[in-house]
């Protein structure tokens, strides 16, 4: 089959591999589409030494096409998504529902994901574990594919914050992205706050008014000052980062309100600079909350898929054949794709 591999630190190619075979808990996907995120990027670029080529893609809708001896409850023919966090189900946080906090992972607390260490979708098939096949139903899979980390990972950022989102309040959502354009939707979706989107791009503030936001600003110096006019001087009640890099934690920093709610869900090292002193001005203000989220928990997913299946949220997407994918991740590192790439086997 065709997969899209990293096969040395900074190279990627279009190869031929094997197709894989299902182990007794495992099911066998015929992909159907497979999301392109920037930690694909991540993996691409990273240097750590592997003993093997890597099989990117952790967005993977497919169709079961071989289960394992020892999986009952799903069949040969239904369509679903892949749960990306691959945690042992048995611990603490698994047990409590946390499974993208799984402690058989240890302080990284990141369990296994297809295409950070597994082989993942962006190939003809996949193998994945049955139990971390989510059914879709009906919904295109070209939309259900990025559900499975752009709609989990935005949707269990805002979930964690649903006590700062209250009538009259207001969410800022960083970054129009991949991610941040779904946020946007999220938020109009399930809180009744007043949206404000934040992005350099004007096509994609544009965006993120045509998606619900109530007000979208341009990312420069004035824009904590901006937040600020906007709140009464207090700063929002939740602030999410799609970003991560250091103006965007600097400018979170500077627009969260006192007692308010300041999400990292970007990943691009950003240093927000919070330190311990008295809270004035533009520092850290007395009772935020700041937490780094990764990724979702199972029934976050199953929730996103229910939005997308209402009508509540869409992906954004463009489509390219799979032996596109180096091509469009070069598209995507350059800036050159809006909302989510998809491609399809």
């Amino acid at each position: 089959m065709k997969a899209i591999q990293v096969t040395a630190p900074g190279t990627v190619e279009l190869t031929e591999v094997p197709v894989p075979t299902a182990a007794p808990a495992d099911v066998l996907l015929k992909v159907t589409a497979a999301g392109i995120c920037h930690s694909d990027l991540y993996l691409v670029h990273s240097t750590s030494v592997r003993d093997r080529p890597l099989t990117l893609g952790h967005e993977i809708a497919g169709t079961i096409v071989a289960v394992g001896t020892a999986v009952e409850g799903i069949a040969v023919g239904e369509a679903g998504v892949v749960y990306l966090c691959w945690s042992c189900g048995v611990c603490r946080a698994c047990a409590t529902g946390y499974e993208n906090a799984c402690l058989a992972a240890g302080r990284a607390a990141m369990p296994p994901c297809p295409g950070l260490g597994p082989d993942g979708g962006m190939a003809e098939y996949v193998r994945v574990p049955a139990s971390s096949f989510v059914p879709s139903g009906d919904l295109d899979p070209t939309q259900a594919a990025p559900l499975a980390d752009a709609a989990l990972t935005s949707y269990h950022a805002i979930h964690g914050a649903r006590e700062h989102l209250r009538p009259g309040g207001t969410a800022v959502v960083i970054g129009v992205g991949g991610l941040g354009h779904i946020g946007v939707q999220i938020l109009r979706a399930i809180s009744p706050v007043r949206v404000i989107a934040v992005d350099v791009d004007a096509g994609k503030r544009t965006l993120a008014t045509s998606l619900g936001a109530d007000l979208a600003m341009n990312a420069d110096e004035h824009t904590a000052a901006r937040i600020l006019e906007c709140t009464d001087g207090l700063g929002a009640d939740a602030v999410f980062d799609f970003v991560g890099v250091d103006a965007t934690a600097k400018l979170s920093v500077q627009a969260v309100a006192p007692g308010g709610a300041y999400r990292m869900i970007g990943l691009g090292g950003g240093e927000p600079g919070v330190a311990a002193d008295a809270a004035l001005g533009d520092s850290w203000p007395w009772g935020a909350s700041i937490k780094k989220t990764y990724a979702g928990t199972r029934r976050n997913l199953i929730d996103s898929l229910a939005l997308a299946a209402d009508g509540k949220i869409r992906v954004e997407v463009e489509t390219f054949p799979l032996s596109a994918g180096v091509e469009v991740l070069g598209r995507l590192e350059n800036g050159l794709i809006s909302g989510r790439a998809v491609l399809i086997p």
